[in-house]
Order: structure tokens, then C-alpha cells, then sequence
């Protein structure tokens, strides 16, 4: 196999401030990119050729890629003046492709962190004659999650929307949101027009007929759809939890990219991030969390399970935990701020403006 779709569209609307300037896939996890983790092991697998389907600020992605040789890939992009699903994505994208009628083409989605076999979902797709093969994964919950059960050979019998009951829940396996198609079933989905490929393009071949195969592989699995969920997915990566020939040094509790201070007094641990050029000042203590280029985070601060945006400025003391703060965002000293927290690109809180417990005794 040689050749993948990879949707990097998306608006990013669950993570927003963070991509009000930035799409999804480009924000920083782990040091880089984290389209560069997908491309990096799509490589890894033995594609050579790729895709990207691109919509929102898709401006952004060539000039940082290329032609995509500086990763041995070939890269081509398409862009969708009016966003058209995942499943008009992957037809829209196919006119690039060079594959023959019968071959495997991988397609996958630009917001999944995974240990995939990549090479075993496409030997599992040959060996079955599959007219699409299906990653799944097995999940504690499933009640937020399309369900998909299979038989004993794991073919698809259903595609079944989130379970609202108990008895609903026939299965713990979900769409994990990787695939590989024979290219002629990519020519059936409708040109021109928004398709869901989950709520349409695979329902209906398994109503005609179609062989759609399911592959349960329940290694590392995150949507990093929140900020919790990719602040947790960086930190995975650089702590080795999560796979990636991508990670720009070796892991460990902590990365600090080259141009970046950090105090000597300093604490960086869970799988901290320090980016270019960023400061991180004495005495501050930064727990699994990620801080992106040029942010400051002064004397004393504490920051746990958060990102800070571009440019950004934390105060000294100021606490933090499971925030959000936007690129070019200021807290002001001796502020506090607990988990949900979203402070929007360029704002500015003054000095001890916000806190959730007394301003007298320890924080």
C-alpha cells in the first residue's frame, strides 16, 4: 500500500480559543505539529503518497509541509471551498490518487492520537477482501460513541448510533476513525455534496450488501478533541505512552524545546512541553501541561493539565488547572484558575482578578 487520505479539515470548534489561529492539526503536541506524528508513522507503515484534505485555514499547511519530502512522503492538497463531510472529503480528495481500481487506500482522521497497526489493518483488508476495513477499538464507556458490532470473523453487522439505554449497548467496540478503502468504493460516494461517511457512506454498503470488515485494535487510543484530551495527548507522547517517531528528542518527564529558558529552580514534570523561545521562571512548577511558543510563565506560577497559547503571559503565583489560555493572553499576578477555563486569544486579566478560594493563606 502506498497511498492514504488524510482529513484535515475540521474547524476545531471543541478546542477553540486554541484554534482561532491555528487549525487542529497543526497545533504543537509533543514539540511539532501533530499532523507531523500522523505523517510520521503513515511513513513508518510504507505510505509514500498522501492526500490532505484541507477546508478550514488550509493556508497554512502547505507552506510548513512542502511537498512533504523532508518526511520521505509525497504530499498533495486539496482544499474544499465549502466543507463537505468526511465522506465528500475522501471523494473529493480521490481524483489525486493513483491507485488501480482494486487497491487499498488508507484514510484517516486528522484529530486521532493512536498505536494503530497500520500494516495489520491493510494485511487484514487483503486477506478478508474487504471492501472497507474498519479500526476499531474497545472503550470502558461507549454510550458517547457510534457503536459497531461484528460477527465471529469480524464482519460488520451494524453501524448503531449512540446507545441511550442499557440494553442498547450490544457492543464495546466504536469507529476508532481509521480505514482502509478499495479504491473503486471511493468512486460510489457521491460527488459534489456533504456526505457523512458514518452516518451514510457505510450504512448504506452494508444495506447493499458490501463487505465492511472491523479490526479490533485496542492499543493507545485519544481523540484529542478538547483541550484536556490534547493536552493529555501531548503529554503522552513525550512521556512514550503514545507511539511517534515524530517526538523531536528522546522521551522522558519533560521536553524543552532548544530556544526555550527554563529557570534552574524550575519544576517540569508529567510530560511537560516548553516550546521556542519560552520562559518558564523561578520556583514555577509546570505539571503535564504544554507551553507554546514565546509564553512566559513567571516566578512562582503553578500550572497543571493546561495549555498556554502562543505569546502568552502567566503571572507570578497565579495558579492553574485544566485552563485554556489563547494565544497573546495575559493572567496577571495571583490569579486562580480551575479546570474549564477558556481565556480567549489576547485577553487580559488583571492581577488578582479571579480565584476560587480565600486570598489569605496558602493557594
Amino acid at each position: 500500500m502506498t497511498e492514504a487520505i488524510l482529513l484535515v479539515g475540521g474547524r476545531g470548534t471543541r478546542l477553540r480559543p486554541l484554534t482561532v489561529h491555528t487549525p487542529k492539526p497543526m497545533l504543537p503536541a509533543a514539540g511539532v505539529p501533530f499532523l507531523t506524528h500522523q505523517l510520521a508513522r503513515a511513513r513508518a507503515a510504507g505510505v509514500d503518497h498522501i492526500v490532505l484534505a484541507t477546508s478550514y485555514l488550509a493556508e497554512v499547511f502547505e507552506p510548513h509541509f512542502g511537498d512533504g519530502s523532508a518526511l520521505g512522503l509525497h504530499l498533495e492538497y486539496v482544499t474544499e471551498e465549502e466543507p463537505l463531510g468526511t465522506g465528500g472529503a475522501i471523494r473529493n480528495a480521490a481524483a489525486h490518487l493513483h491507485s488501480a481500481p482494486e487497491d487499498p487506500v488508507l484514510v484517516f482522521n486528522g484529530d486521532i492520537l493512536t498505536g494503530l497497526d497500520i500494516r495489520r489493518l491493510v494485511g487484514t483488508h487483503r486477506t478478508t477482501g474487504a471492501d472497507v476495513s474498519l479500526h476499531l477499538t474497545q472503550v470502558t464507556d461507549p454510550r458517547a460513541y457510534g457503536l459497531v458490532p461484528t460477527d465471529e470473523t469480524g464482519r460488520v453487522l451494524a453501524f448503531l448510533e449512540k446507545p441511550q439505554t442499557p440494553e442498547e449497548i450490544v457492543t464495546d467496540q466504536i469507529n476508532a476513525g481509521a480505514y482502509v478503502f478499495r479504491r473503486s468504493v471511493i468512486d460510489t460516494i457521491p460527488a459534489g455534496r456533504p456526505v457523512s461517511v458514518e452516518r451514510e457512506t457505510f450504512p448504506d454498503l452494508l444495506a447493499a450488501g458490501a463487505h465492511l470488515q472491523g479490526m479490533v485494535d485496542s492499543t493507545y487510543w485519544l481523540d484529542l478533541g478538547t483541550p484536556a484530551a490534547f493536552v493529555r495527548g501531548s503529554a503522552d507522547l513525550v512521556l512514550g505512552r503514545a507511539p511517534s517517531p515524530a517526538v523531536p528528542g528522546r522521551c522522558g518527564d519533560r521536553l524543552v524545546l532548544p530556544t526555550a529558558r527554563v529557570a534552574g529552580d524550575a519544576k517540569l514534570t508529567g510530560g511537560t512541553v516548553v516550546g521556542e523561545g519560552a520562559f518558564v521562571g523561578e520556583g514555577a512548577r509546570v505539571f503535564g501541561s504544554t507551553v507554546l511558543a514565546g509564553a512566559v510563565v513567571e516566578p512562582g506560577a503553578v500550572i497543571t493539565d493546561s495549555l498556554i497559547g502562543a505569546r502568552a503571559r502567566i503571572g507570578e503565583r497565579s495558579v492553574l488547572t485544566g485552563t485554556v489560555v489563547g494565544d497573546g493572553a495575559v493572567i496577571g499576578a495571583d490569579n486562580e484558575l480551575r479546570a474549564g477555563v477558556r481565556v480567549w486569544c489576547d485577553a487580559q486579566i488583571p492581577t488578582g482578578a479571579l480565584r476560587f478560594s480565600s486570598d489569605e493563606g496558602a493557594q
